[in-house]
């Protein structure tokens, strides 16, 4: 429904984000100065240093354009606009999230009213920010709004951590019926399905398999019979110190939920090469990670080269890694040598805080790059070298990224590349409710963009998205660029409301 613009709305609304502006926090929030200029938000391009892949020049800050508000967000309403300035401006605050994170974990949601309001208050807030909707007919209704707006969604079940088979068939029936659901949705609508392989796979055999695997890696007189087909899955720069003696080889009952987790996820690729839906396998922490990538490049060997030159299964790595771009290069080097398509997301991360603390209390230095713009070098060199794979055939990539200076990189070494909208080996993503102005300013310079649509009941989201939020407050902190965006387009119309 649009609002209705008046003088006394114009004033309601500048007390609104000016209360907004003021609020206390361990984290800056950016004054919504709507009459200063975006670009002392977005961050520049450093002097060329030699550590990094990418070309930079001129172009790459022209590339998208982020001054025409009217153009970037022709798509949203006033409602939309004024919720997302709110919603985002409330999720940057250390408290409100900290306060969210408490309640959530308290026992004030085994008492019935109280759980009520509060999950009432949190669907009409930030579960409808940040979340596609609570089951698939809701999410298709998402996925046609936003693909009617030129992006794609990307499918995810907000599951993960089952620790039996009972569990780890219930979930895989839900990936199931996600992937079965793109039937119905428009054509193209859909780029991937995600799936985390902690969730159809027990956390107690995912640990097992990684401590094995990282054992094989330092002794490589270690035999694993149970292993498969694979690509490389650590390198010598991998973290060890999950695994500080050397493991009992698995049980008979741990080889047999081996095989069973095996047959989830082939049973779930194969419907995705039938339906032609790529599917993508979340990353997750360093302690399973191995067993993760283990599951997910057997896959990516058995149903690659039967998608032709787009893979039909992607692994995710995660650039905070110190391991990262090393591991990445012996993946994919070893797949050329097969003749296979390689897919990769690349992100930068998810668990810094928990990776952290649990390397400090084992008494190791963490596995996360020391300093924040190695992880940003690593994240543009990993994306620029899966862009030179594109061009040669043998890769394909999703560059996952809230970051504008990588975004800028990326499309201008794509477009000189020759790399567009037409190839489906090259996606951008963005979380659903998050840097709205960086996806519709590459769809808009002429990529496929996607939307990474979490979706499920808020009493089953909630907990995941606040795990996200805990892990990631300096993501939900960064939104400034679209609070100033938007807040700039807002003041617009409401100016052109009274003919001003």
């Amino acid at each position: 429904m649009a609002i209705r613009v008046t003088p006394k709305l114009f004033q309601r609304f500048n007390q609104i984000t000016k209360a907004l502006s003021s609020s206390p926090s361990s984290l800056p929030v950016l004054p919504l100065n709507f009459d200063e200029k975006p670009e002392s938000f977005v961050v520049k391009p450093e002097a060329e240093t030699g550590t990094g892949t990418f070309q930079r020049s001129s172009s790459s800050s022209s590339i998208l354009d982020f001054e025409d508000t009217q153009k970037l967000f022709s798509t949203f309403s006033n409602t939309k606009l004024i919720r997302s300035v709110f919603n985002l401006n409330m999720a940057s605050i250390d408290p409100v999230v900290d306060m969210g994170i408490w309640v959530m974990r308290s026992r004030l949601l085994e008492v019935p009213g109280f759980r009520q309001a509060i999950l009432g208050s949190v669907k009409h807030s930030f579960y409808e920010q940040f979340v596609a909707g609570k089951d698939l007919k809701e999410t298709s209704q998402t996925v046609e709004k936003i693909y009617g707006e030129g992006l794609r969604g990307m499918l995810n079940y907000g599951l993960e951590h089952a620790y039996d088979n009972q569990s780890c068939d219930q979930n895989y029936n839900t990936f199931l019926n996600t992937i079965e659901s793109t039937k119905f949705f428009p054509p193209s609508s859909v780029s991937f399905v995600i799936v985390k392989i902690s969730a159809i796979c027990p956390m107690s055999l995912l640990e097992r398999l990684s401590d094995l695997l990282r054992w094989e890696k330092q002794d490589p007189s270690f035999k694993l019979p149970w292993k498969q087909n694979s690509l490389p899955i650590l390198s010598d720069s991998s973290p060890f110190y999950h695994t500080p003696e050397k493991p009992d080889p698995l049980t008979q009952q741990e080889e047999q939920d081996l095989q069973l987790a095996h047959e989830r996820l082939t049973k779930l690729c194969q419907r995705c090469l039938e339906l032609n839906v790529p599917l993508t396998v979340d990353a997750e922490d360093t302690k399973i990670q191995p067993g993760i990538d283990y599951l997910t490049y057997n896959s990516a060997i058995e149903y690659n080269k039967l998608g032709g030159k787009t893979p039909i299964v992607y692994g995710t790595l995660q650039a905070y890694l110190k391991d990262a771009k090393e591991r990445m290069l012996l993946a994919t080097e070893a797949a050329k040598k097969m003749g296979l398509p390689i897919g990769f997301k690349i992100v930068r991360g998810a668990y810094m805080s928990s990776e952290s603390k649990l390397a400090a209390s084992l008494g190791f230095e963490s596995p996360i790059h020391n300093t924040i713009q190695d992880t940003h070098d690593c994240y543009n060199e990993c994306a620029s070298y899966m862009l030179d794979k594109i061009v040669d055939g043998s890769g394909a990539v999703v560059l996952a990224t809230h970051n504008v200076e990588s975004g800028k990189l990326a499309a201008t070494k794509a477009k000189c590349l020759g790399i567009g909208k037409e190839n489906d080996r090259l996606q951008f993503a963005q979380l659903y409710g998050m840097s709205e102005a960086l996806s519709y300013g590459l769809k808009n310079a002429g990529f496929q963009v996607s939307k990474y649509l979490t979706f499920g009941p808020v009493e089953e989201v909630i907990p995941y998205l606040l795990r996200r939020a805990e892990e990631n407050r300096g993501m939900l902190s960064s939104s400034c660029l679209d609070r100033q965006l938007m807040g700039m387009e807002l003041k617009r119309r409401l100016k052109a409301g009274f003919g001003m």
